[in-house]
């Protein structure tokens, strides 16, 4: 019988965040049972409860949000026997079916039957106690940390960035948008040998903020003229980019970032915006610029905990702000308003 006391962040509704019990689920087979640490709030959890959907992924029940999480194992399921009570893991929030084509090609992230944390109908980990596959758990050695641990998430994100994009050791990189994600994008193109990396925004504090994280050029935008843009961030290169990565799904962005690409070279888009865009596809055509997505990450845990463990990357200062969990409606406040300077909102489920 499953307990209660498992204080939850719960979308009710487009426009509802209300913060309920709901039981405490127990590990079923090859299952871990997670005392909830950290967990940061994503774009995706701030869409969800101010418009009800991303794309086809509708709110039609409520649902429990969260996805960027650590925890410690405090029950074993059935089967598991690499992960014990007591353990500190990081989270990978989707499980895929594990039986289809994209899987086992390796490409679970393309499983048509991924469910994934906080994204409908799939409840995600924003409470006290959750229960999740133990095979998409990592151990985190002893010189990580559990907020370190909920930054895996973003992280992965560019990972998977760099490696559709084939950062490669000299490269020059553009990173369009100084979010987040491409803030830890800027981080691991650095990690994986980016000669000079250039971030874009609209805002003087992220670009701010990617300078201290090792960004060779920011560069403002101030205009939405996409080949203003494209030559500014030519000027500071002194030559285009081998590789864009578009991390604001901005429609000028996206412009700015083919222009701006050197021809033979390849943009990456990361940032989801509009259903539909309008792009310069002849510029990119004539001059072999190869356009490519990504969804999500897929292989991408291991490499970004072993980048924190080995000191190669320190994402920590991308943590602006902390709650309790008691309080995480004022989080997704602050992470809405981006008040005080908001990047990453860390919540505390053990508070």
């Amino acid at each position: 019988m499953a307990e209660s006391g498992n204080l939850s962040a719960i979308l009710k509704k487009k426009g509802e965040l209300v913060m309920e019990d709901t039981p405490i689920p127990q590990p079923g087979k090859n299952e871990v049972q997670l005392q909830m640490q950290a967990v940061g709030i994503c774009g995706s959890d701030v869409h969800y409860w101010v418009h009800g959907n991303i794309g086809d992924f509708i709110v039609k029940k409520p649902i429990i949000l969260g996805h960027e999480g650590s925890g410690i194992v405090s029950a074993v399921g059935e089967g598991v026997t690499h992960l014990k009570v007591g353990d500190r893991v990081a989270i990978e929030p989707g499980l895929p079916c594990r039986m289809c084509k994209h899987c086992k090609q390796g490409r679970y992230n393309l499983c048509a039957d991924m469910e994934f944390c906080a994204t409908p109908p799939t409840d995600g980990n924003l409470r006290r106690y959750y229960c999740h596959a133990a095979d998409f758990c990592y151990k985190l050695p002893d010189n990580v940390s559990l907020e370190e641990g909920a930054l895996l998430e973003p992280l992965a994100v560019g990972v998977h960035a760099c490696r559709r994009a084939g950062v490669y050791l000299g490269s020059h990189v553009l990173v369009c948008g100084a979010g987040p994600i491409g803030l830890v994008t800027l981080l691991t193109a650095k990690a994986m040998g980016a000669a000079e990396v250039a971030i874009t925004d609209l805002e003087q504090g992220r670009l701010d903020m990617a300078k201290k994280l090792g960004a060779n050029h920011c560069i403002k935008v101030d205009s939405r003229d996409p080949q203003v843009m494209a030559k500014k961030i030519e000027e500071a290169f002194g030559e285009q980019p081998d590789i864009t990565i578009e991390c604001s799904g901005a429609e000028p962005s996206v412009q700015t970032g083919i222009f701006a690409t050197a021809s033979g070279g390849c943009i990456v888009l990361v940032g989801l915006g509009a259903p539909t865009a309008t792009i310069p596809i002849v510029n990119a055509a004539v001059r072999e610029v190869d356009i490519r997505g990504i969804f999500r990450y897929a292989n991408c845990y291991p490499t970004a905990l072993a980048m924190i463990a080995s000191g190669k990357v320190d994402p920590k200062p991308l943590i602006t702000h902390h709650f309790p969990l008691a309080k995480s409606i004022d989080a997704f406040e602050v992470s809405k308003t981006g008040a005080g300077g908001a990047i990453k909102v860390m919540i505390h489920c053990n508070e």
